[in-house]
């Protein structure tokens, strides 16, 4: 069962408000991404990856001076399969990690939803966020 896993927001000053989401709930810093699409802070609560990132790129249509949230992220069993539902939903392919950095980040997968809305699938978890292996355990 898919499971949502990370949120990504866009902001000015990464680190500024990744000290204070560390302060106000103790979250735990879990990397500090740096690549073509953005740089940044990621933070975790045990479940969920919490990506405060600078953009480099307009993937919202919004221009690079938009603050807030940005997309989420879903983990799923098999990208492949669940791309092909999302397709058959309507869901607009937008960019896979392929194409930009292979090597680096954790999305492998970006579509747009309804409403131009920007998410991501990925099959491995985000720094800090929990798998899915934990949850299917946890529920047995």
């Amino acid at each position: 069962m898919p499971k949502l896993r990370h949120i990504a927001i866009a902001a000015e000053d990464p680190e500024k408000m990744a000290d204070f989401y560390k302060n106000a709930f103790d979250f735990k810093e879990v990397g500090r991404p740096n690549g073509v699409l953005a740089d940044g802070v990621f933070l975790s609560d045990g479940t969920l990856n919490m990506a405060i990132l600078k953009f480099k790129t307009d993937q919202l249509g919004k221009g690079l001076d938009f603050r807030g949230i940005h997309h989420f992220g879903v983990l799923v069993e098999d990208v492949a399969e669940f791309s092909k539902k999302l397709e058959s939903l309507g869901a607009e392919y937008y960019i896979d990690r392929n194409q930009q950095e292979p090597n680096s980040g954790y999305f492998e997968k970006k579509f747009y939803g309804p409403e131009r809305v920007l998410f991501d699938i990925a099959e491995h978890a985000w720094a800090g966020s929990e798998p899915l292996a934990e949850i299917k355990q946890a529920a047995e």
